[in-house]
């Protein structure tokens, strides 16, 4: 009982956020003289809690009030090519090249990785714990029939599932197969509620592990490797963005106390990195 109040108070929580998520801003900064900057980035960056400590930090020395909006990677470029996002931090690489081939995107930088994981119920129903490759652990998944929940919001999240789904040469289907549409905390939630199977960003899963009944099955596949960017939308197509504001973001990414936030974050209360930097 106890963990399931963890958990809902870590979903009310990252899902008011969501809704558009702003810092306080710094004194010494008029209100008045700050001009809006709207960042769409995915839903494991809030979940994490480093949405918040970026976001607080920039606003401390730059003259910028940052919206936020967490959804999926997917929907996060769809609305930078619809000149609704300044700027977006997202992890689907392909996604993200065909973006700029496309001329949407100004520059594009990776600045920080972890991994994606297999969780499960604890009784492993499929035996795939300690299993090291994520196309054998979904073969092995499909053909004993065990719940498998899939994000299914076109999330970059998504786009790896579907990634490993092919290179097992499966394509998912069956009552055993689900889709949450929903983002990750969400999705872990529900995996734990059915007993099924996912897989999750390591750092939302670090984050919410404690209030889960959900266990790491599979990891380490360097298949599963989980890069971010940060794209400043173009404004040759959109000369009403905040491009000033979109570059001075991006380059903040990469200043040194930034990075050392990156990289520090998250360790002194779980005792592990959550995110690393790109070199």
């Amino acid at each position: 009982m106890r963990k399931r109040a963890v958990l809902l108070v870590a979903l009310l929580v990252a899902a008011a956020v969501s809704l558009g998520v702003c810092g306080c801003g710094s004194p010494s900064i008029p209100e008045g003289e700050r001009s809006e900057l709207i960042l769409a980035t995915t839903t494991s960056v809030l979940d994490s809690g480093l949405l918040d400590a970026l976001i607080e930090r920039f606003e401390k020395s730059h003259p910028y009030r940052v919206k936020a909006v967490a959804v999926g990677s997917g929907a996060a470029l769809l609305m930078a090519r619809q000149g609704e996002a300044d700027v977006t931090i997202t992890h689907e690489p392909k996604a993200e090249v065909e973006f700029m081939q496309a001329g949407f995107g100004e520059s594009r930088r990776e600045v920080m990785h972890n991994d994606f994981i297999i969780v499960g119920p604890s009784d492993d129903p499929a035996g795939i714990r300690g299993m090291a490759d994520a196309a054998e652990a979904f073969t092995r998944i499909s053909r004993s029939g065990a719940s498998f929940l899939s994000r299914g919001d076109a999330s970059g999240t998504h786009a790896m599932e579907l990634s490993v789904w092919e290179r097992a040469g499966i394509l998912p289907a069956g009552d055993w197969y689900r889709e949450s549409g929903q983002g990750m905390g969400y999705t872990l939630r529900l995996a734990e509620e059915e007993g099924a199977y996912t897989l999750s960003d390591r750092a939302t899963f670090v984050v919410l592990d404690e209030a889960l009944d959900l266990e790491v099955m599979v990891e380490g596949d360097p298949g599963l490797l989980n890069v971010y960017s940060v794209i400043v939308t173009n404004p040759a197509l959109f000369p009403d963005a905040n491009v000033e504001g979109a570059r001075e973001f991006a380059a903040f990414l990469f200043e040194k106390g930034t990075g050392d936030l990156i990289r520090d974050f998250g360790v002194d209360r779980y005792g592990r990195h959550l995110f690393y930097l790109c070199e």
